[in-house]
């Protein structure tokens, strides 16, 4: 029987990860996503949100699910189920375990 996750379980991972030179890591280290902001909501056709309806995914979030699609030959669904399964991508994308990922249509969608 497997004990309870702790507390520093995800952050133990994440120094395993560092250690064996996640490239992931380093990319994102060097290339500073959020000077893309401005280029990507402007470029990106948001609907009014008025009338309510499920919140847009973060643009720079979506830019980055576009990225590993580049880095590594990804069809939409190899994308949802990668970055469900592997932590790297996670972390690259700036997701936490605990959040919602993208699936493939709306990755194909690019919203």
């Amino acid at each position: 029987m497997t004990g309870q996750p702790g507390f520093f379980d995800v952050e133990e991972r994440y120094a395993a990860l560092s250690a064996t030179g996640d490239p992931l890591e380093r990319l994102a280290a060097v290339v500073n996503f959020e000077i893309f902001r401005p280029v990507l909501d402007a470029a990106l056709a948001r609907p009014d949100r008025s009338r309510g309806g499920r919140p847009p995914y973060d643009a720079v979030l979506m830019f980055r699910v576009l990225v590993l699609q580049a880095l590594y030959s990804l069809s939409d669904e190899q994308a949802e189920f990668q970055l469900r399964d592997r932590l790297s991508f996670m972390r690259f994308a700036g997701l936490g375990l605990h959040q919602a990922v993208p699936d493939a249509k709306t990755i194909w969608l690019k919203p």
